[in-house]
């Protein structure tokens, strides 16, 4: 038969294979021929219809032949296939699979040489470093003769790294490696170096495993892999300057040169601080002109994603629920430290000395407004127009020099999106005053406000400023204005608040004056906006003498 001929068959036995299991196995056999791979997934699909409509153990035979077949070429496949002897339950990938796909689609992006380097950031005690484990192992399957290089703080964590790879190439019973790469045999180990070698014993060794201020020099050139796991120890380091700047000396002097040009990088873990190794490395790839060429992600899971929803609630309990995530951030806030809360699960580092708003030092109320009308009520807009800045517009109740943020819109949609919410919020609560400030580029912002307000027949007194601060100036006001927010703004507790209403309130602890200031102030400008227009116009009355 010809090769058209093979295939043509082939799908008309997959075809068939839908409802007739023999067609299918035939077909898959085929595919093996022509070593088509495309086809595999399709077939995959079927044999699992055939297990849940009772095929037995030739359905999942044809399931797993499947997956052997395609692991060496897909990562998914491979770890799927490395643990099919266990039971569900005690498997790493698959009950966490839904998860971390989209970290499973980058790392196979590397590996098929769309990326040059990956910048991974999760929560502690997510999989991240097995999850590193099992890729390496494939990587090595593939191309022994590559040398791959794992770096971490100390020595701790590369001897558990190194545990890890071994376990998986010593454990047929368990693990199906040898059945994946039949022909990739573990030669050589050297526990006190911390290497492994496959199929043949190498000067520079399939694996490499070091501690960041251990011995990089001459012994472990890598021309495959180069990752870097959580270099930063903790926050004792990430809190001192000259430490992170040391650590950076040692990454950019010892660690870095021992990737050969073409050699992929990936950095994964704990995002403590933005001078940390990666947010250095973050800022190199984004500003120096001569890495252009270089195709970089960077990928953030954060503990709780946009809805307040655990992003890591795997099956079978091996995760962590949105309760559990909540109850940390709780423990953070209460503790008055944010920042770690921030930059542990949520992959945000800010710098602890520059930070303006502790939890501990603004006033909240559970809900209930004083039982009187407020003496004002209006609203505070600073406008963004989407692309990750946030339009921030606090809802405020002024009752004498108290001023109550009854509710927030704070979205980093576009102008589309924010405007009707506002809108909304202004009919809501009958406000009476609205000020929007931003730049002549924004003023329109604005002005399309007051014009959806007059298609409502909605009247307030409508302020728009286009002489806003920007930068450094900005950064100032809100530190200017800070006595005030903290002494007059008073915000709802946790628990009472909206989605909105909690990211605001992130916003305005992760607020810092010192440093590069990218993501943290939409919330604490429009604060420092709410004190502009409570009290920045005063009424002093005095009793005078009559001069005649």
């Amino acid at each position: 038969m010809t090769t058209e001929e093979i295939r043509a068959t082939e799908g008309k036995l997959i075809r068939l294979g839908e409802k007739d299991l023999p067609a299918l196995c035939d077909a898959f056999e085929l595919a093996r021929v022509l070593k088509d791979h495309d086809r595999t997934t399709e077939m995959r699909r079927f044999a699992i219809g055939h297990i849940k409509a009772g095929g037995g153990i030739k359905a999942l035979e044809l399931y797993n032949k499947t997956l052997i077949y395609d692991a060496p070429v897909n990562f998914d496949c491979f770890m799927r296939a490395l643990e099919r002897n266990r039971p569900m339950k005690e498997q790493f990938w698959l009950p966490r699979r839904k998860k971390l796909m989209p970290v499973c689609n980058h790392l196979q992006a590397m590996e098929d040489g769309n990326l040059d380097e990956l910048f991974l950031s999760c929560p502690p005690r997510v999989g991240k470093t097995t999850m590193m484990v099992m890729f390496l192992l494939w990587v090595m399957g593939r191309n022994s003769e590559r040398s791959n290089l794992y770096c971490s703080f100390t020595n701790k964590p590369v001897d558990t790294f190194y545990d890890g790879v071994l376990e998986i190439l010593q454990d047929p019973t368990t693990y199906a490696y040898n059945d994946i790469f039949p022909s990739s045999k573990l030669v050589g180990t050297n526990a006190k170096d911390t290497t492994v070698d496959l199929d043949r014993k190498k000067r520079y060794h399939s694996f490499t495993g070091r501690p960041i201020g251990g011995s990089l020099n001459g012994s472990c050139d890598c021309n495959g892999y180069l990752v870097a796991d959580d270099l930063c120890e903790g926050i004792e380091e990430a809190l001192s300057p000259d430490r992170m700047h040391s650590l950076w000396t040692k990454v950019d002097n010892n660690l870095i040169p021992r990737a050969k040009e073409g050699a992929k990088r990936l950095w994964i873990g704990t995002r403590w601080s933005i001078i940390d190794p990666q947010g250095i490395r973050l800022d190199i790839l984004q500003n120096e002109p001569k890495y252009a060429d270089v195709k970089w992600e960077y990928v953030n899971t954060p503990a709780l994603n946009e809805n307040e929803e655990s992003n890591f609630d795997y099956d079978y309990g091996v995760g962590f629920s949105t309760n559990f995530y909540q109850m940390r951030r709780a423990s953070f806030e209460r503790n008055n430290d944010m920042a770690s809360w921030l930059a542990q699960y949520q992959g945000s580092p800010i710098e602890r000395s520059g930070l303006v708003f502790e939890p501990d030092q603004l006033r909240y109320y559970n809900g209930v407004l004083p039982d009187a009308e407020p003496d004002r009520v209006f609203v505070a807009i600073d406008p963004a127009y989407g692309g990750g800045d946030f339009t921030a517009a606090p809802v405020v109740y002024q009752y004498g020099d108290d001023l109550y943020i009854v509710d927030v819109v704070y979205d980093d949609g576009e102008k589309n999106v924010t405007q009707p919410q506002i809108v909304n919020a202004i009919k809501k609560y009958g406000v009476q005053a609205v000020k929007v400030e931003g730049t002549k580029m924004t003023a329109s912002y604005g002005q399309e406000i007051d014009r959806m307000l007059r298609e409502n027949d909605i009247r307030v007194n409508m302020q728009i400023n286009t002489s806003h601060f920007t930068g450094t100036g900005k950064r100032q006001r809100i530190f200017d204005k800070a006595p005030e927010i903290r002494e007059r703004m008073i915000f709802l507790e946790d628990g009472k608040r909206s989605k909105a209403y909690q990211l605001f309130m992130n916003n305005i602890f992760a607020f810092t004056i010192s440093g590069k200031q990218a993501k943290h102030d939409d919330a604490p400008d429009a604060c420092s906006m709410v004190c502009d227009m409570a009290f920045r116009y005063t009424i002093k009355a005095e009793v005078l003498k009559r001069p005649w």
